[in-house]
């Protein structure tokens, strides 16, 4: 996605959600790549009782990169995550 100001300023404080229609949160910031006048990421804020905020487990919420966006729009749509199991924490 070509950035722009205004295309940045629009983006912050749009809900996202999964492509499974699941809530995750706001817009709260846009990561950059100057050099090619792209968004490199996405960060969002994990509302309390979203999706989101079961998946990061309390945490303000997860930057999310470029790859991971399906659109924007008036919501901005991201591929499903899941919580990793409490299998892969044990390993970690």
């Amino acid at each position: 996605m070509v950035v722009n100001e205004r295309t940045i300023s629009e983006v912050i404080g749009r809900d996202i959600f999964t492509d499974k229609g699941l809530y995750c949160g706001k817009v709260s910031d846009v990561e950059l790549d100057l050099s090619r006048f792209r968004i490199r990421a996405m960060v969002v804020d994990a509302v309390k009782g979203s999706y989101l905020s079961t998946v990061v487990s309390g945490k303000r919420g997860i930057i999310v990169p470029y790859s991971m966006l399906k659109a924007v729009g008036d919501i901005v749509l991201i591929k499903h995550i899941t919580a990793p199991s409490p299998e892969d924490a044990e390993m970690a």
